[in-house]
């Protein structure tokens, strides 16, 4: 009558992963390029510029799905400073995709690598909430 019990027919979701244009790439790539002249010319004792610096490159990597130069990009804008920006949310949705792709392999140590690295991310987070 009601249907308070009735099963209700899950949609699938379909998942559509934006692609990026060949100018698009291109325009990512060039900014990727002025990032590095702009790190090559910076003073590595300014730690909060360095690590804005080395975030941004990351966020850019990452959005051109070069995964590996992405995760070693955001892993140095960490150890400049520790924050918990978009840079730290990337790094371990990265980290969690790495993991899942050595499950998916049955690479326990890959496994086992992921995971404490995210569990390192973890302890920067509580890190950078306590001190503030």
């Amino acid at each position: 009558m009601f249907g308070f019990f009735k099963k209700k027919e899950k949609k699938a979701a379909e998942v559509v992963e934006p692609t990026l244009t060949e100018e698009e790439k291109q325009a990512l790539t060039a900014k990727a390029q002025e990032l590095m002249t702009q790190i090559e010319a910076a003073n590595p004792e300014e730690k909060e510029a360095m690590a804005q610096l080395y975030e941004q490159l990351g966020l850019i990597y990452a959005e051109l799905e070069d995964t590996e130069q992405a995760i070693k990009a955001l892993e140095t804008s960490l150890d400049y400073k520790l924050t918990i920006k978009d840079g730290y949310k990337k790094l371990m949705s990265l980290y969690n995709a790495k993991r899942a792709e050595a499950a998916r392999n049955s690479d326990d140590a890959g496994i086992d690598y992921y995971m404490g690295k995210m569990d390192d991310m973890r302890q920067i987070a509580k890190k950078v909430t306590i001190s503030g």
